[in-house]
């Protein structure tokens, strides 16, 4: 059962952050999170998931668990029916399912990625099953890989046959989805919202919470980009964290220009995202030119060459944006505007180059912190992932967390600085979400690469935003991610497993209580989970067998 909501008294570890609860004062300590050792890394060892010990957590769907109502090529929470290598006709796919033990010689099924989970509290849910109740606690998951891309809805509340719903894998055009990365609930509009990474075909689509979904492609308003991460705000406005890989520089031939945007899309109508609007690009005063942006100095919509990301790689205004202590003015430009510019899709990316955006180094998620009224923003930053990079800290090639500042989640201007700044061990930082109204969980992606530099597989970290990290202080390990036993033999390669990625990601980091409306957007409540009440907590162990937990207090 999950803990009442007494105090649990516990001795304090030499690095712990204290959880306060909405109503406590400042230091109140309901939980105390302790901080555990990061799992190392050795070839052909599986490990588990080790969390702080005043938590716990259990598993709500695995990737080789059956829909409940499977199409000829999808048919399980975490795998394709097709093989890896081979493409998703009828014949690949009926010879690989059902799902049943591979043969030694037989290729693995193409493993899917369950990606950003989104918790929903929704009433009069029905499913495959005419006759079956569904409950009310849903989660739902676009998927990262395969063919075609999917939505699934894990059903809290149901039996083993009917635990997970498939929603869609075409949209209302009949076209196949794309793989999606990120997701969220737009209660204005009530549709869940899911977005692709690719830069040249991705983009945000919206769907129905219902079996089957309906899911429209919204490229045409909100651009074709590397959309990862997005959340709502209290006014309607989307905002939308681009996750685009850079050049490599001729020089720094381990760092990356930074070539990603934050966006603002401001809505004609909330209710209805297809009646178009403003999509915006976030732009960063620089410190060394007062008046000028921080700008991208390659083709005006196009790559830089190496020798021209060597320029922004090492410049002065990259330096400044990664370095604690400075404030830097922020101003919204308008890239597209439907009622200007029509429906056609376009690529936000080269639109923002060309209006003069900020990029950074691949950011990936952002959150609002609960009690600001939508007025602070905080985003990710997941860098290079090689400790060979020379960007290093001071250059953001380790990446970190940034603060944006507004007074109102509609304000034209507001001021950035940094919040923490990244190093070796801290590394690859990608979903964040608040666990309480003080603490930030920022999980890392830091890739197999860098997984093998520094023997140490991800971490879940959470990070105490009364902090002034710029004094050394780490955050608190209170998840270092193992590896399970399928994520390992992939990583063994060979041609059985080829295209199925070989350690685990923490991703779907997700906390919530689960209301659809507008008081349940991520910010405008401050989170208390393991008291018993509505808050729930989960994440996926992405890549391998693809399990989804939901953590909770530790008993006793």
């Amino acid at each position: 059962m999950q803990l009442s909501s007494r105090r649990i008294a516990m001795a304090l570890a030499v690095s712990a952050v204290s959880i306060g609860a909405t109503s406590a004062p400042a230091g109140a300590d309901p939980i105390t999170l302790s901080s555990v050792p990061a799992q190392t890394k050795t070839a052909g060892v599986s490990l588990p998931d080790v969390l702080s010990p005043q938590l716990r957590s259990r598993i709500v769907a695995q990737g080789s668990d059956a829909l409940e109502n499977p199409s000829a090529c999808v048919g399980f929470y975490g795998y394709d029916a097709q093989a890896v290598g081979t493409a998703p006709t009828p014949a690949n796919c009926a010879a690989q399912s059902p799902f049943t033990p591979i043969a030694p010689s037989t290729p693995e099924a193409n493993k899917t990625e369950p990606d950003k989970n989104t918790y929903l509290k929704l009433d009069d849910q029905t499913g495959a099953d005419p006759r079956y109740d569904y409950g009310e606690h849903f989660l739902f998951q676009g998927h990262e890989t395969g063919a075609p891309g999917y939505i699934t809805r894990v059903n809290l509340d149901a039996d083993a046959a009917h635990r997970i719903s498939l929603l869609a894998t075409t949209d209302v055009d009949g076209k196949n989805l794309p793989n999606f990365d990120g997701s969220t609930w737009n209660p204005f509009a009530k549709r869940l919202l899911f977005t692709s990474e690719s830069n040249s075909t991705g983009g945000v689509w919206q769907a129905t919470a219902t079996v089957p979904s309906t899911v429209v492609n919204l490229q045409g308003i909100l651009g074709v980009g590397g959309y990862e991460g997005i959340q709502n705000d209290s006014a309607g406005n989307l905002w939308i964290v681009e996750d685009t890989g850079g050049t490599k520089g001729a020089v720094n031939t381990f760092a990356r220009t930074p070539n990603s945007f934050i966006y603002r899309f401001k809505p004609t109508d909330r209710r209805d995202l297809t009646a178009g609007g403003k999509l915006q690009v976030l732009q960063v005063e620089s410190l060394k030119t007062p008046g000028s942006p921080v700008v991208f100095h390659g083709p005006a919509t196009g790559n830089p060459t190496a020798a021209q990301a060597d320029a922004d790689i090492l410049s002065a205004d990259t330096k400044d944006i990664h370095t604690y202590g400075h404030t830097m003015n922020t101003r919204w430009v308008t890239v597209h505007d439907t009622a200007v510019d029509g429906v056609a899709a376009f690529s936000a990316n080269a639109a923002s180059k060309a209006a003069g955006g900020t990029p950074f180094k691949r950011p990936e998620n952002g959150v609002f912190a609960p009690g600001s009224g939508f007025r602070s923003f905080y985003f990710t930053e997941t860098g290079d992932t090689d400790n060979r990079t020379q960007a290093a800290g001071d250059f953001g090639g380790y990446g970190g967390l940034q603060r944006l500042d507004q007074s109102s989640p509609s304000a034209d201007t507001g001021t950035l600085r940094l919040f923490y700044k990244s190093d070796q061990a801290h590394t690859g930082l990608d979903n964040i979400q608040f666990l309480t109204r003080r603490t930030l969980v920022s999980v890392e992606d830091a890739g197999d690469t860098l997984h093998t530099q520094r023997t140490a597989f991800d971490s879940a970290y959470a990070f105490n935003i009364g902090s002034d990290y710029a004094s050394g202080a780490d955050p608190v390990r209170f998840l270092a991610q193992g590896r399970d036993p399928s994520a390992t033999i992939d990583s063994a390669g060979g041609p059985l497993v080829a295209g199925n990625d070989g350690d685990n990601e923490i991703t779907g980091f997700h906390v919530s209580n689960g209301d659809p409306s507008r008081e349940g957007i991520l910010g405008a409540t401050a989170p208390e989970p393991f008291d018993g009440g509505d808050w729930r907590v989960f994440y996926t162990g992405q890549h391998g067998d693809n399990v989804t937990r939901e953590i909770l207090g530790a008993r006793g």
